[in-house]
């Protein structure tokens, strides 16, 4: 079965398309049948173009078949209800025969404690209605983090357009106290004003519409990388629609209901006797109301952007954090076997002719292979049972990392020797067994001590099989796992004295090619020829090493990204708040202002008199501001790497931040009141 997508790519969506064959790992499959276009598979974030039947997978996999191998996990089971069945009943079957399953599955290569664990695991049904997704665990939390910045953001500009229109509904208490003395009802003036409120709400929501078709998709490709491409249908359906229509409505409630009832609530006559009169804003509700919601305006603002510093200052610390190997110099090649027509034993030397090709191509410096290459999710260990002139551990606390790797890997990616020789091609099967170590290695099983000269005792394998090590090298420490990471203890083992895994754990391996100073991406088609020289079935995928490092950063980009514009988004709108109540209020004081200037206030006493008030907001909404940060930096503490959730600097910087839109936005309409013409204003009033 193919994917409509793919039918549509490769065949034109032309109907001849059935009974034609498809290649996949050297075998032909006929085409049976077409997918219909709104399926993309049971993988949230993940699409597929060919589907095959299960009992093919051999003939793909080949002597490493994975439906024979009962060590690895790697099948989802999808399973439909009969009619008017619940789950719960579907369970409570399952677990009846779930011992019968879990014997005839028991894995052959297990240690007896894995397998008690095994067999003590407990079925359940998990209902497949939005998909199965790791992608959804993954981005959970920061994207519920960031929902939570969403709201506060529109928290802020519900508080900053309500300001605007109970300035406005002032200015029209004229016009309101007619309507009201020519007959309508308080209730009809509500309507009014929340008309215009929803006709507002509705205008940006459209926009928003636009905005965010174009926002989703820019940020799934921002999470999406070329090792795993990240799909997903991005159509706006009824539902997206619908709540795009409740927040719509929801805020036009919540940024017009206040000025409503306050407009609604002129008496015709003082209205009618008010007009041409000026009066102070910071006299009456107006006045307090608008006070109140710029300092909630300044308080959350201040919150979106401590977080947004947070999150900035983790996704720097990740990406400037030293990863013991230069990134810049190296491109990555994985090179895969697993569909050649090679004897899995025939693999290495088949490896080591393609690296010797490609170090003889102009522009490569070195290269050498790897099992992995850093960083990576998934790190192989290596039990070490006892070390000479070391203390014995027990547990998961006697593991080290280990890596697989060939001669002048150190040199390829520029990691240094700190002491003893490197591993050499004079490593093989049949000499003596030797690793290099890093620094953290011999700071957990030696107290810091060199170890160098000592062996390493391990067993590995169902009959464990004994095996003794000796430490020939130490290197510096460099990142192997994640970033976020706390450097591991390894282990480089030579891949030539690898007879004691399975025969196809090299059906793939990592080829890592120095440049000698061009970029490296420049040296992916020469590699990828030379490769393809040796054995044309080989498969070759190249990526710069410094790509590699960055992908493992998608998440902490993308929240950093989000959080530091919605928090730039948040400063705008607290700066035009505050802009606005400092303009409306030099306009309504504007006569106060003249008679002060006429009377010999000098501009700077004027200047001074409107940033006071300015001031006085901005301070108590950064105090509460601080207040509520200091409380919520709690519930992000597991997203942060390398500083505190109540990191004093980031809080100082934000407050800092606020001051300065406070004083500019303030300063704008104080130094226009300054220029006010005292003999205009008399004569105007």
């Amino acid at each position: 079965m193919i994917s409509y997508g793919f039918w549509q790519r490769h065949f034109g969506g032309a109907p001849t398309a059935l009974g034609r064959t498809v290649t996949l790992e050297n075998v032909p499959f006929t085409v049976v049948g077409v997918m219909p276009p709104e399926f993309f598979g049971a993988d949230v974030g993940r699409t597929f173009d060919v589907v095959v039947p299960l009992n093919t997978e051999p003939l793909v996999s080949r002597s490493e078949s994975r439906l024979t191998n009962r060590g690895v996990g790697w099948l989802n089971i999808a399973a439909r209800l009969k009619p008017e069945q619940t789950r719960d009943a579907a369970t409570a079957g399952l677990r009846g025969v779930q011992q019968q399953i879990l014997s005839a599955t028991l894995p052959v290569d297990w240690p007896k404690r894995a397998l008690d664990e095994y067999r003590a695991q407990v079925f359940s049904l998990a209902s497949a209605a939005t998909g199965d997704s790791s992608l959804r665990e993954q981005y959970q939390r920061p994207l519920l983090t960031i929902m939570a910045v969403v709201v506060l953001v529109l928290l802020i500009a519900c508080a900053n357009i309500a300001n605007l229109l109970l300035a406005r509904a002032t200015a029209r208490r004229h016009e309101l106290s007619l309507r009201v003395a020519l007959g309508a009802s308080r209730w009809r003036l509500v309507r009014q004003l929340l008309t215009e409120s929803v006709v507002l709400a509705g205008a940006g929501a459209a926009v928003g519409i636009l905005i965010a078709s174009w926002g989703s998709r820019f940020l799934v490709s921002q999470i999406s990388t070329e090792v795993r491409p990240v799909f997903l249908d991005l159509s706006i359906d009824r539902h997206v629609l619908l709540f795009t229509i409740g927040v719509a409505a929801a805020t036009a409630l919540l940024f017009g209901v206040a000025p409503a009832l306050q407009a609604s609530g002129v008496a015709p006559m003082e209205a009618m006797k008010d007009q041409g009169v000026r009066h102070s804003p910071g006299e009456g509700r107006h006045g307090h109301t608008a006070s109140s919601l710029v300092v909630a305006q300044v308080a959350l603002s201040l919150l979106l952007v401590v977080a947004a510093g947070l999150f900035v200052r983790t996704f720097a610390s990740l990406a400037t954090r030293p990863v013991g190997f230069e990134r810049d110099r190296v491109l990555v090649v994985n090179v895969n076997a697993h569909s050649a027509a090679i004897d899995p034993a025939a693999r290495l030397p088949l490896y080591e002719r393609a690296r010797d090709a490609v170090r003889a191509l102009p522009g490569v410096s070195d290269a050498a292979i790897s099992y992995t290459t850093p960083p990576v999710t998934m790190i192989s260990i290596l039990p070490v049972d006892a070390i000479s002139g070391g203390t014995p551990l027990q547990g998961m606390a006697r593991m080290t990392a280990v890596n697989f790797i060939t001669a002048s890997w150190f040199n390829t990616l520029g990691t240094r020797l700190v002491a003893g020789r490197d591993i050499s091609d004079r490593d093989r099967q049949g000499t003596p067994r030797v690793a290099l170590a890093n620094q953290t290695f011999a700071r957990k099983f030696l107290g810091g001590a060199s170890p160098l000269g000592h062996t390493i005792e391990t067993a590995i394998g169902v009959p464990p099989r004994a095996l003794s090590i000796e430490v020939v090298g130490v290197v510096e420490d460099a990142l192997h796992g994640s970033l976020r990471a706390p450097q591991h203890p390894m282990l480089y083992v030579p891949m030539s004295q690898t007879d004691w895994l399975p025969a196809g754990f090299l059906a793939q391996v990592d080829l890592s090619v120095r440049s000698s100073g061009g970029p490296p991406m420049q040296l992916a088609k020469s590699v990828a020829a030379a490769i393809h020289g040796v054995n044309p079935e080989m498969v070759a995928t190249s990526r710069s090493l410094a790509d590699q490092v960055k992908a493992t950063l998608t998440q902490e980009r993308v929240v950093a990204m989000l959080s530091a514009s919605f928090g730039a988004l948040a400063l705008l709108l607290a700066g035009l708040g505050l802009y606005g109540v400092t303009s409306y209020a030099v306009a309504r004081r504007r006569t106060e202002i003249g008679i002060r200037m006429a009377l010999g206030a000098a501009p700077a006493g004027v200047v001074r008199l409107v940033l006071s008030r300015v001031t006085r907001l901005v301070g108590i909404g950064v105090l509460v501001g601080t207040a509520v940060s200091v409380w919520a930096s709690q519930f992000v503490a597991s997203l942060l790497y390398g500083l505190e959730p109540r990191d004093p600097l980031t809080l100082a910087a934000a407050a800092l931040m606020l001051g300065t839109v406070g004083a500019f936005a303030g300063w704008v309409p104080a130094y226009r009141a300054s220029r006010i013409d005292p003999a205009e204003v008399l004569r105007d009033a």
